[in-house]
């Protein structure tokens, strides 16, 4: 008895009807019946009751066909199983992230992954980019989300641009400036600035000397931290600005506003990073899923 004498039993029985059963196996008619002879000759009773026009399961065949669905349907589940291991599509992927600047690109990311391998455990990881880097390195990582590297860090790893970001200034709703359309950094080279930790993020604040040095003065840093909700809330209060990506208005909502710069500062690149080695599956998918959409 093989798999497809239960499929070809379970055709007729739902169908009533060889002819019918034969057009939708796209199998012959003769040897449809031959099959089915061949079924009930090997288990030893009827299966259906015959007659001219038509033919109807018997008891023990009713019985029969509870049985040869659940056997198929339990076949199909091993060989979905067996193929999603030979894919990948089992197991965990590590992605490390960058809150502020993922917060658009990572849920639809993660929705269309988990449509795709639901059996996948997607593992997050909160790193700053040198960390991040690390960690691909000693393959710990699949997939990095953070802001672009050097290219001299990107030896032996692969990189494609997500989003880009507008710098902006970050103050609370009852500031005396978040009522300006534009600010200019010139303007606020003198007050409070709230930034990330030195300790975890030293590029920031080397960025942030770069920034300021025109104006003859260093950031008047008066507080650090090591993520952006604390960030956030410490700007809320009012203690000071932030200079941040324009993605933060999704995390901030209200609580914040949003100071577009005059002139512009050059724009936060978002990128993929993955090694440079033949990419399973499972990072090819994820990958494809950051993408912004198609316009």
């Amino acid at each position: 008895m093989e798999l497809r004498h239960f499929r070809y039993f379970v055709a007729v029985a739902e169908e009533e009807n060889v002819s019918r059963a034969a057009l939708k196996l796209h199998v012959s008619q003769p040897g449809l019946s031959r099959q089915i002879r061949d079924l009930e000759d090997e288990i030893g009773f009827a299966l259906f009751k015959r007659s001219a026009k038509s033919l109807h399961l018997t008891a023990a065949g009713k019985s029969f066909l509870i049985e040869a669905r659940a056997v198929l349907a339990h076949a199909n589940d091993a060989v979905n199983k067996a193929r999603a291991v030979a894919g990948g599509a089992t197991g965990e992927i590590n992605v490390g992230y960058a809150p502020s600047l993922t917060v658009q690109i990572l849920p639809q990311a993660l929705r269309a992954f988990q449509e795709k391998f639901p059996g996948v455990r997607v593992a997050l990881h909160d790193l700053t980019t040198e960390e991040m880097l690390a960690r691909l390195g000693e393959k710990k990582l699949q997939v990095a989300l953070t802001v672009r590297p050097p290219a001299k860090l990107l030896r032996g790893l692969n990189c494609e641009d997500l989003a880009r970001y507008e710098m902006c200034v970050a103050v609370a709703p009852k500031h005396p400036l978040a009522k300006s359309k534009f600010i200019s950094l010139e303007q606020i080279s003198r007050e409070p600035l709230i930034a990330y930790s030195r300790k975890e993020y030293p590029e920031y604040h080397s960025h942030l000397a770069t920034l300021f040095t025109p104006f003859g003065r260093k950031p008047n840093v008066v507080s650090e931290h090591d993520g952006i909700t604390s960030l956030i809330a410490d700007v809320e209060v009012g203690r000071g600005f932030a200079l941040v990506p324009s993605s933060v208005a999704c995390m901030a909502g209200p609580r914040l506003k949003l100071l577009a710069l005059r002139p512009a500062l050059p724009p936060i690149l978002v990128v993929a990073v993955w090694r440079k080695e033949p990419e399973s599956e499972l990072v090819k998918f994820f990958i494809a899923a950051a993408r912004p959409p198609a316009k």
